[in-house]
């Protein structure tokens, strides 16, 4: 099962935000290095939204050869159409990602029998194991716990993310679920106690600046060493809010920038750090110690 700290990363761009295949590289080597556990490779914090297909899936290719098989690579496939989702999460399966990431179809607001349907669809489609993925306050569309608890019963829906940040909804998933679909936190802030509660790991944000110690916060929440990682929590708690004083990805790009990994690209209507945010972000680096 995959578990642990799953980094979603940043799609690194050049100053002409064309995308710098040589800052993805060196960030993919740093994640290895640094003991991050899986890496989610464009996702929503990857910059789904503005790459074109090509760039899609040539990023989830560099990632999955690059790491070569030494730890899982999800690749984001989701899509608010069905058949495009199907067609991603074909083409992430044929360059080699272990497993795909599908968030639910934003914009069209699909019934709860629409996202059974459209989730059922994709899994029977493509013999990939598939995660899903609810963000409503991205989507416009909440996945309910009963819905998400009839996909578990689909052999190759593997879990979710929840990103809601609701441990009581995360709760109910890890009590009824079956014991081999892994709930997984989307809310760094919440995810040790997620984790704590029997959920997996955590698909973080943070753990673009801060990879070993999310790492190790997933380690102790999963060995069920609450006070230790709950201690690296707090620490972190102000980077955490940090990442979200603008729309994801914007301040962890330009957190990232600051260490020196990539450099400034993000596509519009993306746009960068708003200049009364820089001190609030560098101040939460700081306490978090990079």
């Amino acid at each position: 099962m995959i578990q642990g700290s799953m980094v979603a990363l940043v799609t690194p761009m050049n100053a002409d935000n064309s995308l710098d295949w040589a800052a993805l590289h060196k960030l993919v080597d740093w994640h290895l290095e640094q003991g991050t556990h899986a890496i989610v490779a464009v996702g929503t914090t990857g910059e789904s939204a503005t790459l074109n297909v090509d760039e899609h899936l040539a990023v989830i290719k560099k990632v999955v050869d690059q790491v070569n098989g030494r730890i899982p690579v999800i690749a984001g496939t989701g899509a608010n159409s069905t058949s495009e989702a199907v067609e991603l999460t074909q083409a992430a399966k044929d360059v080699g990602a272990d497993a795909c990431l599908l968030v639910t179809p934003y914009y069209n607001k699909p019934t709860q029998e629409g996202l059974v349907l459209h989730h059922t669809h994709i899994a029977r489609a493509v013999a990939i194991p598939q995660i899903l993925y609810n963000v409503p306050g991205r989507t416009g569309v909440d996945m309910k716990p009963e819905t998400a608890l009839r996909l578990a019963s689909v052999p190759n829906i593997i879990g979710i993310k929840e990103a809601t940040g609701d441990l009581d909804r995360a709760k109910t998933l890890i009590d009824q679920a079956p014991n081999d679909f892994a709930i997984i936190s989307g809310d760094d802030a919440t995810a040790v106690d997620l984790i704590l509660l029997g959920g997996k790991g955590d698909i973080s944000v943070t753990a673009n600046v801060v990879p070993a110690a999310i790492a190790r916060m997933c380690e102790l929440a999963l060995a069920g060493k609450a006070e230790e990682a709950r201690a690296i929590n707090e620490r972190l708690l102000p980077l955490h809010t940090a990442m979200f004083v603008e729309s994801n990805p914007i301040p962890v790009k330009w957190a990232v920038e600051q260490l020196g990994l990539i450099q400034s690209g993000i596509r519009l209507p993306l746009t960068r750090l708003s200049e009364q945010y820089h001190q609030q972000v560098k101040a939460a680096m700081q306490v978090a110690g990079v």
